[in-house]
């Protein structure tokens, strides 16, 4: 294993690091080591995810009643737009 140091990370770059990092719930060195993978298309055969089996089964009964009740009306078909 090879050990790196990177210097003169702009302060943006670092913020979105830092962002992304606690949005993975993971090690800033995991983070890093998981997005030059990415980037550079190397080693993991893994498929990219989106990111959304971190919600999976994670709504109560009641936050997905009110999900579904909010995104109702997208069910309705108005017929007079499909004449």
């Amino acid at each position: 294993m090879k050990y790196l140091t990177v210097r003169n990370v702009p302060n943006d770059l670092a913020a979105a690091l830092q962002h992304e990092t606690k949005r993975r719930r993971e090690s800033l060195n995991q983070t890093v080591l998981d997005l030059l993978r990415q980037a550079l298309g190397v080693g993991s055969s893994q498929m990219p995810t989106n990111g959304l089996e971190q919600l999976a089964g994670t709504w109560t009964e009641d936050e997905l009643a009110e999900f579904e009740n909010a995104v109702a009306r997208f069910q309705q078909i108005d017929d007079e737009l499909w004449q």
